[in-house]
């Protein structure tokens, strides 16, 4: 369960292809901990803005825009507004929590005897996949820039993260998911 999303995208006046009688504000969110792409539905006075966090959970009283999560959608229901946002939303998240998505790359094990989970990160190879697995036997990374420094073939690590993200959600047809829940 999620319980806070950013505003991929808010559409005031609703879908335009809705064919019912009365349309309503709708908004896409992208969970902040599984990474789950909601539509939802704005409360009547409430004005969003993309990039905006706001509060889905279960506590009703909390919620201060989001009258309730409407429905888990799949990457090809966004808009192309809230397609172009992804890519800086999930940056965005991984901004927030460094802790959390570091664990990746000092925790990350092999997941057969041919294929370790830091190969799944779109633009690392087998080189820099040793590179950091080789310097972190010396010692947990402290935070992003301290990767960066300790293995060189490595830079902004934390948008190779974000592209690995943007592909789970996007590729329905991964076999393996490290960040976004099925």
């Amino acid at each position: 369960m999620e319980d806070y999303a950013y505003i991929l995208d808010y559409l005031p006046q609703g879908l335009v292809d809705e064919k019912r009688y009365k349309r309503g504000p709708i908004a896409y969110g992208l969970g902040t901990y599984q990474f789950k792409i909601l539509e939802l539905n704005p409360k009547t006075d409430a004005t969003l803005q993309v990039g905006e966090k706001v509060y889905i959970g279960k506590i009703a009283e909390q919620r201060k825009k989001i009258l309730h999560v409407k429905r888990r959608i799949g990457y090809d229901d966004l808009t192309n507004a809230a397609h172009s946002e992804l890519p800086f939303i999930i940056l965005e998240i991984i901004k927030a929590e460094p802790e959390r998505f570091l664990k990746v790359y000092n925790e990350a094990q092999a997941i057969t005897t041919r294929l370790h989970m830091l190969e799944l990160i779109p633009g690392l190879g087998k080189k820099t996949m040793w590179a950091i697995i080789e310097e972190r036997k010396k010692g947990k990374f402290a935070n992003f820039k301290d990767l960066e420094n300790r293995v060189s073939t490595l830079h902004h690590p934390e948008k190779h993260l974000a592209k690995r993200i943007e592909l789970e959600l996007s590729d329905p047809h991964q076999k393996y998911h490290i960040f976004v829940a099925r």
